[in-house]
C-alpha cells in the first residue's frame, strides 16, 4: 500500500500538509465545544442549588460553541475537496501506469496474469485503493489526534472515569483484532473470485455464437452460477463478520455511558462536578469516535491492501521484451530477414517448441510456412515482431538483431495480420488508418482494393466512413480478415506477416488477393503461414515444419519430390493431376 502511495505528486504532498493542518484545527475546535458545554450546564445547574444563573455566560459560551461548530464544518468541507483531488489524481496516475505497463507486456506476461485479471486490477483494484484514500485519509490523520487529545483531556478529570474508558477501548481493540483476523484472508479470495467472474462473463460474451449454436446456455449458466455462488458466499461471510461492528460499538458506547453515570452517582456533589461529568462523557464519546474512525479504516484497509498488492504485482513485473536502441532511418524500402539457429521454448516450459531453425528471406521474396497443427508455424513468425523473444540463436533484419531495434521502429517495418482478424469500434477508415499509419483517403481506398474489400465496403451505407462495432461484430469473418489485411497494406511496410490470414477467404478471393498483393507489394518481403497448398504453392520459398523442426525448404515442385511431409499434406488436399 505504502509503495503505491509513492506515486503521489509533490502537489499532493502539499495538499496533505494542508489536510493535516485542517484536521488539527477541526479536532481543536471539536474539543473546545465540550468545555463551553460544561460551562453552560454548570451555569444551568446553579438553579438546582438555589444559586443565580448568569444568562450572559450561557449566551457567550453558546456563541463560542456555534463558532467552533461552523469552523469545524468549514475545515471538514475543505478537507473533503482536497482529499477528492488527491485520490482522483492518484487513481488517474496508477491507472495510466498499469495500462502503460500492460501495453509493454509480451504474450508471456499477459498469459501469466490472464486478460480478465488484468482488467480487474486496472479497474476494481484501483477503485478499492482510491476508496481508502477518499474515506480513510482524513480518518487516518484525525483518529489518532482526536484519541490522544481527548485522552489527555479526560485524565485530568477523574481516575475512575478514565479507567472505565480504558476498559471500553481495550474491549473495542480486541473486537477489531478478531474481525480483521477473520476477514483479511477472505478479502484476498474475493478479488480472485472477481477475476473468475470477469473471465467467465468475457468468455460468454465473446463466444455467444458458439454457445447458442451448441445449445450450451445451460452449461454456461451453471458455470457462471458456480463462481457467482462462491463470490456471494465470500461476501456473505465478510458481511456477517463486519456486521458484528455495529451492535458491538453500540454495546460498548452504551456500557461506557452507563459506567460514567454509575460512577457519577458517587462522585457528583456540586454543579461543578456535574458539569465535569457531562464534559467527561463528551470527551469519552470522542475517544470512542476516534476508534470508530479507526474501525472504518480497518474495514476498508484489508481489501485495499490486497488490491494494492495485486496492482504492485503488475507494476513490478519485469518486461521480458525490452526495447533496443537501434533506429533504421531508411524505412519503407526493402528488408531481408535471417534466422540463425533459432530455438524457442515458452517461459517455465521444459521442451522446446522450435529447434535450430535457420533460413534466409531476401528482399521481395515470399516465404511460406506449412506443417501440421502444433508444428510451430505461428510461434515462428511471432518471433519476428518480438511478440516472443527466441530462447537461443538470433533473428536479423537487414543484418541487425531484432532485439537491438527500438520497438516502435521495428513495428514500423512490419505489417502484421493475425490468424483472427481484429477490428476496433470506429469506422472502416479508422480501422485501416490505425496507429501511426497517417494514411490519406487515396491510400486507404487502394489498400481496400488490394485486399479485395471494395465490393462490400462500397455497399455499406457510408463507404469508408461506415461504422464498425466493437470486435467487428457487424461484418463477417472474411470481411473482417480482408479489412485487417488492408490495414497492414496501408502501413506500406518492408515486411508482411500473414499468420494464416487467408483461411477465412474462399479460393477465388484468396487467389485474387494474393495476385493483387504480389503486384502491389513486390518489393516487400512476405511471410505467409497457411494450411492450404493452393495459398503457398507459388511462394519463392516454402518451409515445412514438423514438431518444431524444419524438415524441408524449397519450391513447391522440389518439395513434392524430396519432402515426404509436404507431399503427404499436398495429397491430402489435391489430387495428383491437380498437383
Amino acid at each position: 500500500m505504502f509503495k503505491l502511495l509513492k506515486n503521489l505528486k509533490w502537489q499532493d504532498y502539499v495538499f496533505l500538509l494542508v489536510v493535516i493542518g485542517l484536521v488539527v484545527l477541526q479536532v481543536w475546535l471539536d474539543l473546545r465545544m465540550p468545555e463551553y458545554l460544561g460551562s453552560i450546564i454548570g451555569e444551568l445547574q446553579k438553579s438546582q442549588f438555589g444559586l443565580e444563573v448568569d444568562i450572559n455566560t450561557i449566551l457567550i459560551n453558546g456563541g463560542y460553541m456555534l463558532a467552533c461548530a461552523v469552523g469545524s464544518l468549514g475545515a471538514m468541507i475543505i478537507n473533503g475537496f482536497l482529499i477528492s483531488n488527491i485520490s482522483s489524481r492518484f487513481a488517474f496516475n496508477i491507472r495510466q501506469k498499469v495500462y502503460d505497463k500492460v501495453q509493454g507486456f509480451s504474450l508471456a506476461e499477459i498469459s501469466r496474469f490472464s486478460t480478465a485479471s488484468l482488467i480487474t486490477r486496472t479497474t476494481n483494484d484501483i477503485t478499492q485503493v482510491q476508496m481508502v484514500i477518499v474515506m480513510g485519509m482524513q480518518a487516518i490523520f484525525k483518529a489518532p489526534i482526536l484519541a490522544v487529545w481527548s485522552i489527555l483531556k479526560i485524565l485530568n478529570i477523574s481516575t475512575a472515569w478514565s479507567a472505565a474508558v480504558g476498559v471500553a477501548v481495550l474491549t473495542l481493540i480486541v473486537m477489531i483484532a478478531i474481525i480483521v483476523v477473520l476477514a483479511m484472508p477472505m478479502f484476498k479470495k474475493i478479488q480472485t473470485l472477481t477475476d473468475d467472474i470477469n473471465r467467465v462473463t468475457r468468455e460468454h460474451l465473446t463466444g455467444i455464437r458458439v454457445i447458442r449454436a451448441s445449445n450450451a446456455e445451460e452449461y454456461q449458466e451453471e458455470k457462471f452460477s458456480k463462481y457467482n455462488n462462491n463470490l456471494t458466499k465470500a461476501y456473505l461471510f465478510t458481511g456477517r463478520v463486519m456486521s458484528i461492528l455495529g451492535p458491538g460499538m453500540t454495546l460498548i458506547m452504551s456500557g461506557l455511558s452507563l459506567a460514567i453515570y454509575w460512577i457519577g452517582a458517587y462522585v457528583v456533589k456540586t454543579p461543578t462536578d456535574f458539569a465535569n461529568m457531562m464534559t467527561f462523557t463528551t470527551y469519552a464519546m470522542n475517544v470512542l469516535m476516534a476508534f470508530m474512525l479507526l474501525i472504518m479504516i480497518f474495514i476498508l484497509m484489508p481489501r485495499a491492501i490486497v488490491s494494492a498488492k495485486r496492482i504492485n504485482e503488475v507494476l513490478d513485473t519485469e518486461n521480458m521484451i525490452v526495447s533496443g536502441e537501434y533506429v533504421d532511418e531508411n524505412l519503407n524500402s526493402t528488408a531481408s530477414v535471417v534466422f540463425k539457429n533459432v530455438s524457442f521454448k515458452y517461459p517455465d516450459a521444459e521442451e522446446y517448441v522450435l529447434e535450430n531453425i535457420s533460413f534466409e528471406a531476401h528482399e521481395g521474396e515470399t516465404v511460406a510456412f506449412i506443417g501440421s497443427t502444433g508444428s510451430g508455424k505461428s510461434t515462428l513468425i511471432n518471433l519476428i515482431p518480438r511478440l516472443y523473444d527466441c530462447t537461443e540463436g538470433e533473428i536479423l533484419i537487414d543484418g541487425v538483431n531484432v532485439k537491438d531495434y527500438k520497438l516502435d521502429n521495428l513495428n514500423k517495418k512490419i505489417g502484421y495480420v493475425p490468424q483472427r482478424g481484429v477490428l476496433f469500434s470506429g469506422t472502416v477508415k479508422s480501422n485501416i488508418d490505425f496507429g501511426d499509419n497517417n494514411a490519406d483517403d487515396e491510400t486507404i481506398k487502394k489498400s481496400i482494393s488490394v485486399a479485395q474489400a471494395t465490393n462490400f465496403v462500397s455497399r455499406m451505407s457510408d463507404g469508408i466512413d461506415s461504422k464498425i462495432s466493437q470486435g467487428g461484430t457487424n461484418v463477417s469473418g472474411g470481411q473482417k480478415q480482408r479489412l485487417s489485411i488492408a490495414r497492414a497494406i496501408a502501413r506500406k511496410p518492408e515486411i508482411f506477416i500473414f499468420d494464416d490470414s487467408f483461411s477465412a477467404l474462399d479460393y477465388k478471393t484468396d487467389r485474387k488477393l494474393r495476385t493483387a498483393l504480389s503486384k502491389h507489394t513486390n518489393k516487400a518481403t512476405k511471410f505467409i503461414v497457411a494450411q492450404r497448398i493452393g495459398t503457398i504453392k507459388d511462394a519463392d520459398k516454402i518451409i515445412v515444419l514438423d514438431n518444431g523442426k524444419v524438415v524441408g525448404i524449397g519450391k513447391h515442385d522440389e518439395l513434392l519430390k524430396k519432402c515426404s511431409v509436404y507431399k503427404e499434406i499436398a495429397l491430402s488436399q489435391l489430387s495428383k493431376e491437380e498437383l
